[in-house]
């Protein structure tokens, strides 16, 4: 396939390459996960499948249709975005909880997670303004407390859904677009760390569902058939595929025994069934998304675009990275979805608007080149 042509050259292909491979490994991987539990569900095997190729063919198409949009007209429609994101993360309150969090707006034929959409009106915001603000980055007062607290204000509202991992993940992101914008070190890791590391440990700690988690991640066999079940299914898939899994569509894990293996624990399923050789292709599928996000970058033609660029590369990374350690237990039991694998249609289409805005910038990259 060539790659789309725009305004200032062609879209970087090996990254257009990743983001299709990585889709076309989690349709799959969705199907073989879900095929069991949806069978006797649904009646139908194929459930779940339909559902995800349909959102994931209404993702390419807004994904090729930013593509070919200039990344720079969306500094119109920030301001209008982050006004109308708030009553959506207000809205999720008037709906009945699932599974104890308040985090989607039913619509009938979808449910919509406003939090996903969020974490990139954040980045909008902070890569627009950040450009506006220049050389005044380096003041707390005027550079960086205003960001923490806007940041800090979206998260609070994520965070009020019992979403703590998107939350994290938005504050996360912030501090990398801080420090990429050339805020002072001092400021960022002298001040903004330790805040944010005691703002975590106070709130795990406040929340007894949260501070259950914690000690279930210390011992999750303390507690096999409670807080620490789902880590112990995720740890005897991943040890049941060996080097070479045990082959598609033969996970034992996902008949019942791990919740909702098609979600958030669906690189346990995989793990399983592809093994290790099939978990290190995939980590190395987001290697070379994040290598070719940090080349987009550095090689972006203005202040905004690389910022944009970063901040968007960023929240892709970070989620990959908390889902796979969470699955591994390496850290707490947290619900973050892992990008364009796990279910879920309003957050790939979301996701995938996202690439088509980073693939613009790609298409825009100065002429003057750094080599990656």
């Amino acid at each position: 396939m060539k790659s789309a042509k725009g305004r200032g050259g062609e879209a970087d292909f090996i990254m257009f390459s990743t983001i299709m491979l990585l889709l076309s490994i989690g349709i799959i991987m969705i199907y073989s996960a879900s095929a069991w539990t949806s069978g006797i569900k649904y009646g139908d095997d194929m459930y779940f499948l339909k559902r995800q190729l349909m959102w994931a063919v209404i993702g390419i198409i807004v994904m090729i249709v930013l593509m070919g949009i200039d990344y720079h007209k969306l500094k119109r429609i920030t301001g209008i975005a982050m006004i109308a994101t708030i009553p959506l993360l207000l809205a999720v309150f008037a709906f009945p909880a699932i599974n104890g969090a308040r985090r989607w707006i039913p619509l009938g034929f979808a449910n919509l997670q406003p939090s996903e959409i969020a974490k990139y009106v954040v980045v909008l915001y902070l890569a627009k303004s950040m450009d506006y603000k220049g050389e005044k980055i380096k003041s707390f007062i005027y550079g960086v407390a205003p960001y923490l607290l806007i940041s800090g204000f979206y998260a609070g509202l994520v965070l009020a859904e019992k979403n703590l991992s998107i939350c994290s993940v938005i504050m996360i992101v912030t501090f990398i677009l801080l420090f990429v914008a050339g805020a002072r070190a001092w400021h960022t890791f002298g001040i903004v760390t330790p805040i944010g590391l005691l703002a975590g440990i106070f709130l795990i700690f406040s929340a007894d569902y949260r501070r259950a988690r914690l000690l279930s991640f210390l011992d999750p066999w303390k507690d096999a058939s409670g807080d620490g079940y789902q880590l112990i299914q995720s740890l005897l898939a991943l040890g049941s595929g060996g080097i070479w899994g045990l082959g598609l569509g033969q996970s034992r894990q996902k008949c019942y025994y791990m919740p909702e293996p098609h979600n958030d624990f669906i690189f346990a399923i995989i793990g399983e069934e592809l093994g290790l050789i099939g978990c290190i292709f995939l980590i190395m599928l987001f290697v070379i998304f994040v290598w070719r996000g940090i080349r987009t970058a550095i090689n972006a033609k203005d202040t905004y675009g690389t910022l944009l660029a970063t901040g968007i590369t960023s929240i892709i990374a970070v989620q990959a990275i908390i889902n796979i350690a969470v699955v591994t237990g390496s850290m707490p039991v947290t619900g973050v979805p892992l990008p364009f694998i796990s279910y879920g249609g309003s957050s790939l289409v979301i996701n995938l608007a996202a690439m088509g805005v980073l693939l613009n910038i790609s298409r825009q990259s100065s002429s003057n080149k750094i080599k990656l």
